[in-house]
């Protein structure tokens, strides 16, 4: 009997879980995580937690407990980093459940702990993310609208190109107009170093912002720096050739890391199933200047999603010589190639056809929810009633989406409500 007391908590948060729009899929392995990270009292309480940022009170509610006892839980669970705790201007916290990535598998791993095997649960992120397939395809390569986006290598862009980059396209900016950042260790190289395959890329470089910084600071998990470090450890970046990949997003960018092609997720992502385009490139793509080349092949090899080669150059002088070709459904248009360029053969131009960036994070999530069928987790977020506010914010991003991913959400919810919002919002 205790043996299904055990099992039905963390099914039920298993089920919380993939209730966001990046889930995590049910396996041996991921219930070995969460037996790691939660014990069975916390994987019933936090299976309850509403998808909407909550305040304490309403956590008392639906545990049906005292306000002190929920507090202290609450408390507790986000100086794990289980939670991440937000202050507002009044003064309270408001409370919210991150996803598993970018979220709570992460922050496990960002500093060393002594109440978790973090050995053993390298080991199992690595079996969950890097051998079995279905979580990095869940995460990445469903739907059109991914959880991340890369942006562009800054100095390698030229003058001309320089003055039309937009400002969220910056990591620079991002670190500039931020009002907190802080500064953890690479979960990916974290986990890699357990498993005694990690590369010499910095590990402390994985930047967060805003009010998941905040948090994240007050418990421990990452360290405030201001703009100067910020930017400073951005060059450090550069130099050591790791690829910025950030939020999907253009405001509130709540995370860049800092990824070497042969540890992060991401960059594994990319070469694995580069074709479904998991990752959001930059506007730019490299283009190769064959006079200046000299074939040494150095882009090939700094290339951290592979999608440079050397192919014969059709020389019927010389059958034997080569030249760098890029695969464009693979390029990410980081710029890495161009920088390691010894003759300044590469260049970055502008895409002919920009990438589209959600606005905000209720943006993207509501139309990643759309397009893995799960909008009815935004909008009938059972646990607690939506305010006015937050059903607004909701049915304000779907009002102004295609009239497709309109269709797609009316399917998902059945409702006539909402059925009639988008025809008023399009019949005045």
């Amino acid at each position: 009997m205790a043996h299904q007391v055990i099992r039905s908590g963390y099914d039920s948060l298993v089920d919380r879980i993939n209730r966001f729009p990046q889930g995590a899929p049910p396996s041996p392995l991921l219930y070995k995580i969460l037996h790691i990270l939660f014990s069975e009292q916390d994987a019933a309480l936090v299976a309850k937690l509403p998808i909407k940022p909550f305040h304490t009170d309403q956590a008392a509610k639906i545990w049906d407990m005292p306000p002190a006892q929920a507090q202290n839980i609450l408390d507790q669970l986000s100086g794990r980093a289980l939670l991440v705790d937000i202050e507002e201007p009044d003064g309270r916290s408001v409370y919210v459940l991150p996803p598993p990535m970018a979220g709570f598998f992460e922050f496990s791993m960002m500093r060393t702990r002594g109440d978790i095997d973090q050995h053993l649960l390298a080991q199992l992120f690595y079996e969950y993310c890097n051998e079995e397939e279905d979580f990095i395809k869940n995460l990445f390569v469903q739907g059109e609208t991914q959880l991340g986006r890369v942006f562009v290598h800054e100095p390698v862009l030229s003058k001309e190109n320089d003055a039309h980059v937009l400002d969220y396209e910056r990591a620079s900016e991002v670190i500039r107009s931020s009002p907190k950042m802080g500064i953890s260790t690479c979960y990916c190289r974290s986990k890699m170093q357990h498993m005694g395959r990690a590369c010499d890329a910095p590990l402390d470089i994985c930047m967060t912002f805003n009010a998941s910084a905040g948090s994240l600071i007050k418990h421990g998990f990452a360290r405030s720096v201001d703009v100067k470090e910020g930017l400073d450890l951005l060059d450090q970046a550069y130099e050591h050739n790791l690829v910025q990949f950030g939020e999907n997003c253009r405001q509130g960018v709540n995370f860049i890391c800092n990824c070497c092609g042969c540890c992060c997720e991401a960059m594994l992502a990319a070469k694995r199933f580069g074709l479904l385009h998991p990752l959001h490139t930059t506007n730019f793509m490299p283009e190769i200047d064959y006079e200046k080349c000299i074939t040494c092949g150095i882009c090939v090899e700094r290339c951290p999603v592979e999608a440079m080669g050397l192919v014969s150059a059709n020389d019927s002088k010389h059958p034997k010589k080569k030249k760098p070709l890029i695969n464009t459904e693979l390029c990410l248009g980081c710029g890495i190639c161009a920088r390691n360029c010894p003759e300044k053969a590469i260049r970055m131009e502008s895409r002919k056809e920009r990438i589209i960036t959600p606005l905000n994070s209720t943006h993207r999530c509501v139309v990643m929810a759309i397009e893995r069928g799960k909008f009815q987790n935004l909008l009938f977020d059972n646990q607690v009633l939506w305010s006015h506010r937050a059903l607004a914010a909701v049915l304000g991003v779907v009002l102004k989406l295609p009239g497709i991913k309109q269709i797609m959400a009316l399917k998902q919810v059945k409702s006539r409500y909402l059925e009639f919002m988008i025809q008023k919002f399009y019949h005045g």
